[in-house]
């Protein structure tokens, strides 16, 4: 059987942590390992998971009532670097032939692991797939709204407006990382989407439309209440695959209209707010040839 390496970017979250750590130890029918990355906790992670086993490996009575022989488990600590260096470590660190993200806020329910080593031995030309997911919102199960409805197959055009593959909810082959290259440092947040943009340019992505992650939100140390405009880091991304020249040219053409979409919107509200120096760095990544032009001037454009 295939190995799956399970891998929890976690930062000051030991309330929740328990939770993922358990729906990762309950999944059976699959063969795996679970590496924990500590991205620079000072909320006492470390005690919670060290102190349980000065060695560094969390036995799984640690976190859960099941008495059962426990899979190898490895946690790291580094400073804090965020969610994509907190992957990017995991993946450096893992043994398995697939991996699999779990968000350290949500969990997955059992026979998840199983369900997709399944899809892939029916579907083996696909590389990666995720699982839909139930939403739970301040304590309260929600119905994603329709933007966030996911797809399978090649999905690189709706993949362009937001991001509709969930961290949580894949499961990949490594060589996917070796081809396309792993999560982007250099973004704050987004990372996720600029990977899964590049993967849906040249793969399909598969879907299994019964719920295997339960995704929690609401709670105040979320992604996108720190970074409330989210869409600067997807112009960021959109702008670096299309000076890639990977693109088919039909998928270019989208992603253009998407990015350009974007900055508009983006510069709009920047030049609102006062801030031209912020709406002229997202102008820089917006093609020379831009219909924004038009919109904004071409004075704004050449400006300094």
């Amino acid at each position: 059987m295939a190995l799956i390496s399970v891998i929890i970017p976690t930062y000051n979250r030991k309330t929740v942590l328990p939770r993922a750590i358990d729906s990762v130890l309950a999944q059976k029918g699959a063969e795996f390992e679970l590496i924990i990355i500590d991205d620079g906790s000072t909320d006492d992670t470390k005690c919670v998971i060290r102190g349980a086993c000065p060695s560094g490996f969390v036995p799984r009575s640690a976190f859960s009532s099941l008495r059962v022989p426990s899979p190898e488990s490895r946690y790291f600590y580094q400073k804090n670097k965020g969610p994509a260096a907190a992957r990017n470590l995991g993946i450096k660190e893992a043994k398995g032939e697939w991996i699999a993200f779990l968000d350290s806020d949500d969990e997955w329910k059992p026979g998840k692991l199983k369900a997709q080593l399944e899809f892939f031995r029916e579907n083996p030309a696909h590389l990666i797939c995720q699982t839909e997911e139930i939403w739970i919102r301040n304590s309260k199960r929600v119905n994603p709204m329709k933007k966030h409805q996911k797809f399978g197959g090649y999905i690189f055009e709706k993949c362009l407006p937001l991001c509709i593959v969930s961290p949580s909810a894949v499961m990949m082959h490594r060589k996917l990382f070796d081809e396309i290259g792993l999560f982007d440092e250099s973004l704050p947040a987004c990372e996720d989407y600029d990977l899964w943009l590049r993967i849906a340019s040249k793969h399909p992505i598969g879907l299994i439309e019964k719920p295997y992650i339960i995704k929690y939100g609401g709670h105040p140390d979320q992604r996108s209440r720190e970074f409330p405009a989210m869409d600067r880091f997807r112009i960021r991304s959109l702008a670096k695959i299309l000076l890639q020249g990977t693109l088919m040219p039909e998928q270019a053409a989208a992603a253009r209209k998407t990015l350009e979409e974007k900055a508009k919107i983006y510069i709009e509200g920047a030049l609102k707010r006062g801030k031209e120096k912020e709406a002229k760095e997202i102008q820089k990544l917006v093609p020379r040839d831009s219909s924004l032009g038009t919109c904004f001037g071409s004075s704004f454009f050449t400006s300094p």
